[in-house]
């Protein structure tokens, strides 16, 4: 890996699917004596959580709840 001109550097994308790590994920850089780490920030939102947020409230099918149930019901 080589670090860029504002510092950055990027996380292999096999080691991102190993542990898990996603876009938007929180890490923090943790000095162990002579060492760095990356390490997750916990309590932070997962993913899906964030998805989740972003989508919340943005639903327009001009449908009525009563409509939808009936297109689900088969009605």
């Amino acid at each position: 890996m080589r670090l860029n001109s504002k510092g950055q550097v990027t996380i292999p994308a096999a080691l991102r699917h190993k542990h898990h790590l996603h876009e938007g994920d929180e890490v923090e850089v943790v000095e162990d004596g002579a060492t760095l780490r990356i390490v997750r920030v916990e309590n932070s939102e997962s993913r899906g959580q964030r998805l989740v947020r972003e989508m919340r409230g943005r639903a327009t099918s001009g449908m009525s709840t009563e409509e939808l149930m009936e297109l689900l019901r088969g009605d």
